[in-house]
């Protein structure tokens, strides 16, 4: 049995597969990020879905792609969680950037290849490797237009008075905004970087207005200069997204990369189904 896990911070797709590719089960856990997560934390997480329970000790392999392994430490350290949880897999513990190339990117092709979703990075795929130009230092100081840093932006929009007056009632229908929650939820709560993301799904359903456009629009272009730009060629390879950010707004990305002179690529919510065609060819 192989297990191919799609993990961000805020949830994890699992899909189990036999040796003919065929799907034995899916299931999903929350986000497996081992620079915001305790040991204790990621095996309770495991524990909390049956399937993966209960085949812990049938696994052969295991296929990690998550946020927050794109350190040799933070790597080695979840593959010796994984290696003890699944005694009898080989471990194979990679960024999350090398499920969104292999879901987006077909086989030997170049290719600027990122990340939209709860957090965000940009990486060159030149058709064998990853190169990364700029280290992540996470949600609090990087993510350029991630969902995290939408979020800050509105909260802090909303309690310094400059959300227009129509979307601060609606944001406060479906938002509890008391302040000590907030906190509660930043400083005391696992996977804060996962709260503030949730205040994105606002961004998106009131894009058409034009305090959201702003902000949507003021996070693509620090997100083309910050990490697209870095690339000297990224005018001339195609540029692929995964995340829900992207695939939510590609109609802003497209606009943004029209006024750059970039080429859009695949743009993907999740990029679990790829990577099954990608093992079960590479298998």
């Amino acid at each position: 049995m192989r297990l191919i896990v799609d993990s961000g911070s805020t949830k994890a797709d699992w899909i189990a597969i036999d040796d003919d590719g065929k799907v034995l089960f899916t299931t999903q856990t929350l986000g497996l990020n081992p620079e915001i997560l305790e040991n204790d934390e990621i095996i309770e997480r495991l524990n909390d879905r049956f399937d993966i329970l209960q085949n812990k000790k049938e696994a052969t392999h295991l296929f990690f792609y998550g946020a927050g392994c794109g350190t040799d430490r933070m790597k080695i350290a979840l593959s010796q969680v994984f290696q003890t949880y699944f005694p009898n897999a080989i471990i194979d513990v990679r960024e999350d950037t090398y499920a969104a190339v292999y879901a987006t990117t077909p086989k030997g092709e170049k290719a600027i290849v990122s990340i939209l979703g709860t957090g965000s990075n940009c990486s060159y795929f030149d058709g064998k490797e990853l190169h990364q130009k700029v280290q992540s230092l996470g949600y609090i100081i990087m993510d350029d237009c991630s969902g995290n840093v939408f979020g800050k932006e509105l909260i802090r929009k909303y309690y310094f008075n400059k959300m227009p007056k129509e979307l601060a009632l609606e944001f406060e229908k479906e938002y509890n905004v008391d302040p000590d929650f907030i906190k509660n939820k930043l400083y005391k709560e696992s996977n804060p970087n996962a709260y503030l993301a949730t205040f994105a799904k606002f961004l998106i359903q009131h894009k058409e207005t034009e305090f959201c456009r702003k902000i949507i629009f003021k996070g693509m272009k620090s997100f083309v200069k910050n990490q697209i730009k870095q690339f000297d060629n990224c005018k001339e390879v195609p540029v692929h997204f995964v995340g829900s950010i992207a695939f939510y707004l590609k109609e802003e990305l497209q606009e943004t990369f029209d006024k750059y002179e970039l080429n859009l690529g695949n743009v993907l919510r999740r990029p679990i189904d790829g990577l099954i065609a990608y093992h079960i060819a590479n298998k």
